[in-house]
C-alpha cells in the first residue's frame, strides 16, 4: 500500500458509515439471540474460549473482506451479484428472527473449541456474505472499525452470557431478536435495490 493509498484508507473514515455497517453486522451476527446456545454449550463443556473465538472470528471477517472479491473473481462472479445474493441471505436471516423459525442455522455445537464458536456461530455464512456485500457500499476502514466494535461486543457477551440471560430473560432476548429482524429486513431490501441496478 503506497503513501497515497494509505492516507486515502484512513481519510475515508466516516462515523455514519461505521455506525450503519456496525448495526448491520450486529444484527446478522445476532450474538444476543445466540445466548441460549452459548449458555447450553457452557453447561455441556464447562468453558467457552471467549478470547480465541472472538479473535479468530474477527480475523476471518477482515481477511474475507479483502480476499473475498478476488476469490469471487476467480470463479467469474462480480461483487454486485454477490451483494444481491447476500441480500437474499440477510432477508432469510431476518425472517428467522422475526417469525421465530429455523430455516438453515446449524445445530448447537458439541464442543467449545474455536471452530464451532468462531465459525459458524459468529463468522458464519451470513456474516461473511454481509461483510463482502458491505464492501460494495462502504469504505474498508469503516467496515474494519464496525467489525472490531462487534467483536468487542461479542467477547463481552461470550464472557457474561449467563448473567445476560438472567438479566434479560428469554422473553427479552426474543424481543431484541424481533426488533433487529425488522431492521435487517429493511437492510436486505436496501442492499438488493442498490445492487440490482448495477446488474442491469
Amino acid at each position: 500500500m503506497g503513501n497515497n493509498a494509505f492516507i486515502e484508507f484512513f481519510t475515508a473514515f466516516d462515523l455514519k458509515e461505521t455506525f450503519t455497517a456496525g448495526m448491520i453486522l450486529f444484527a446478522v451476527i445476532d450474538i444476543i439471540g445466540s445466548i441460549p446456545i452459548i449458555v447450553d454449550l457452557r453447561r455441556k463443556v464447562g468453558h467457552v474460549q471467549s478470547e480465541k473465538a472472538s479473535i479468530v472470528a474477527g480475523i476471518l471477517m477482515i481477511v474475507f473482506m479483502f480476499v473475498g472479491e478476488s476469490m469471487l473473481g476467480l470463479i467469474g462472479i462480480d461483487v454486485n451479484s454477490f451483494a444481491v445474493a447476500g441480500a437474499f441471505i440477510i432477508f432469510f436471516i431476518a425472517l428467522e428472527m422475526i417469525l421465530g423459525i429455523q430455516l438453515y442455522k446449524d445445530d448447537a455445537p458439541e464442543t467449545a473449541a474455536i471452530i464451532p464458536i468462531a465459525f459458524p456461530l459468529i463468522a458464519g455464512a451470513g456474516t461473511l456474505t454481509s461483510v463482502l456485500s458491505l464492501r460494495s457500499e462502504y469504505s474498508a476502514i469503516n467496515i474494519i472499525l464496525a467489525i472490531i466494535f462487534n467483536i468487542g461486543f461479542v467477547y463481552i457477551v461470550l464472557k457474561n452470557s449467563g448473567r445476560i440471560e438472567k438479566l434479560i430473560g428469554k422473553q427479552g432476548i426474543n424481543v431484541v431478536r424481533k426488533i433487529f429482524g425488522v431492521i435487517l429486513l429493511a437492510i436486505a431490501v436496501k442492499l438488493f435495490t442498490a445492487n440490482i441496478k448495477e446488474l442491469f
